[in-house]
């Protein structure tokens, strides 16, 4: 199990993500790491002498009631998760996790009614994104998308999706943070994903919550829940209050080059173009990246990256695991320049600079 790394919190947590089948086994736990990259501005306080607006109830039920026909029950083989209506024409933003390895699904409006057939478009696995389109688009109601990029820490946020099964739940909480860093371990039907970025939020997210919606007051999908907490010192139980969600910015940038090219043609993301394991010592400790492989024409072989190279440290920070290299190169953008410290397989430690590529969106 990996380790979740709070800022200077004592406690350390473990993650899994929060949707895997949850009407067939429930998906094990998949180890995760969390690092905090960004802050956000503390929450303005309302101007003075503003109007107060109406109950807070009454806004909640004014929320659910515009946002809930638009959340699906997106059902497979192994299990179920959750959706977003995208467009009239059938097209729904998911979690790639949530589709796995399906070729068939089924999806239900939250507000009920007959499945309908739906096929997987694309995935976007290093996101953990992926839009589906569903046979009969007739009365879809999409879906309003709102600007993460403006989200407050403090704003208060609704969860809407199908946790355990339950169709059509809703739980409350606020935005906690913004800017974190959440890594996916891959496992059967689970990408792997890193995702950037990440809005940490407090509402409850349980298995099948997962590609859901994270919602403002003001109806508005500002975020896609796709991860919980466990905490080990609670036998992995859930750590009350601490999930996580994609930006809206990023799924809406994502589900659209899919919608309009049939694939994602620029994923603004950096890369470095190997393919390799963590090494871990006698001592059972982690020291570094073992190259197994390096993609023809990548950034790491214009560099003179070799199978066999360990890379321990980008920019003066260590990279003793995997989780820790693909989570630096979030930082960055394609055609940054970095400096990898990397062990030949000589023993001799040498520094490389690399010109950053570009992760492909296939």
């Amino acid at each position: 199990m990996g380790k979740v790394a709070g800022g200077l919190a004592a406690v350390v947590l473990l993650l899994l993500t929060a949707c895997g089948p949850a009407s067939a086994p429930i998906a094990p736990p998949r180890t995760t790491q969390v690092s905090p990259l960004a802050t956000s501005a503390p929450a303005t306080s309302p101007p003075s002498g503003a109007m107060p607006g109406p109950p807070l109830e009454v806004v909640y039920e004014r929320v659910i009631a515009e946002v809930l026909p638009s959340i699906v029950q997106i059902t497979t083989k192994v299990g179920l998760g959750s959706g977003i209506i995208y467009d009239a024409e059938g097209h729904i933003v998911t979690n790639a996790h949530v589709v796995g390895e399906a070729t068939e699904l089924n999806v239900t409006l939250a507000t009920g009614g007959t499945p309908r057939k739906a096929r997987l478009v694309k995935t976007f696995a290093p996101g953990d994104l992926a839009v589906i389109k569903v046979d009969n688009a007739q009365g879809l109601q999409p879906a309003r998308w709102g600007d993460s990029a403006k989200l407050r820490v403090g704003q208060m946020v609704l969860a809407m999706g199908n946790p355990l099964g339950l169709s059509g739940s809703v739980t409350q909480g606020i935005v906690s943070a913004l800017g974190r860093t959440v890594s996916e371990p891959e496992s059967a039907g689970s990408p792997g994903a890193t995702i950037a970025g990440a809005i940490q939020t407090s509402a409850a997210i349980n298995p099948g919550n997962s590609g859901g919606a994270l919602v403002d007051l003001s109806g508005q999908v500002i975020g896609i829940p796709t991860l919980a907490a466990t905490d080990p010192s609670l036998g992995g139980g859930a750590a009350p209050g601490i999930g996580f969600a994609i930006p809206s910015n990023t799924a809406l940038d994502i589900a659209s080059q899919i919608i309009k090219y049939g694939k994602v043609v620029n994923s603004h993301r950096a890369a470095l173009g190997v393919r390799g394991n963590t090494i871990i010592n006698a001592d059972g400790e982690s020291t570094g990246v073992g190259v197994g492989v390096v993609d023809p024409g990548s950034a790491a072989a214009r560099a003179g990256i070799r199978a066999g190279d360990v890379i321990i440290g980008i920019d003066g920070k260590a990279t003793s695991a995997m989780a820790q290299l693909t989570e630096a190169l979030t930082t960055y953008r394609p055609g940054d320049k970095v400096s990898l410290k990397v062990v030949r397989p000589s023993g001799r430690t040498e520094q490389v600079t690399v010109i950053l590529g570009e992760l492909p969106g296939e």
